[in-house]
């Protein structure tokens, strides 16, 4: 019996040790300030080398990138148009060179629109990002993005691309 368990630890150290390894490393976050009570610290880290995009009309070059960040919330919708009001803001760092943050404050109310709703319609759980003007930030992967927001808020975030074809202006 001890023989049979011996083998099988052995084949699984082996399989172990055969396994490719690949951690992730934690951020290493100690420079950012503490979250407030009752917020979330949500982090984007982003990757600094992308696939090639088969879309050659697409530039390439990180520079001409953009990340949008989407502060919302998970709840049960209808036929309705939900939304709710709050300001994204960059925190300054405090030392010349610190790591930004960005917070979200004065969050409103969810709000609705008051349409009667079919009545074989269901309802269904979905996003419903902070109303306003789209927050844009640069693409930095030597930075993540750090983001606190009250609860039950969440980040989401996409990736634009920039167009390589520059177009000529008209003069007038």
């Amino acid at each position: 019996m001890d023989l049979a368990r011996g083998i099988k630890n052995a084949a699984l150290v082996l399989l172990l040790a055969a396994a490719p390894v690949s951690a992730v490393p934690r951020l290493d976050l100690s420079s950012y300030p503490k979250v407030a009570a009752g917020d979330r610290r949500w982090v984007i880290q982003l990757p600094g080398v992308l696939p090639l995009n088969p879309d050659s009309t697409m530039s390439s070059n990180s520079a001409d990138w953009r990340v949008q960040l989407l502060v919302g919330q998970m709840v049960q919708l209808d036929c309705n148009r939900q939304m709710f009001g709050g300001k994204l803001r960059a925190v300054k760092p405090a030392q010349k060179g610190g790591p930004v943050i960005y917070r979200v404050t004065d969050v409103g109310q969810l709000a609705s629109t008051r349409m009667a709703c079919p009545a074989d319609q269901p309802r269904r759980l979905g996003f419903v990002p902070m109303a306003g003007k789209a927050f844009v930030v640069p693409y930095n992967a030597s930075r993540p993005i750090v983001v606190d927001a009250p609860r039950p808020l969440e980040l989401r975030w996409r990736l634009w691309k920039a167009e390589s074809l520059e177009r000529p202006a008209q003069l007038q």
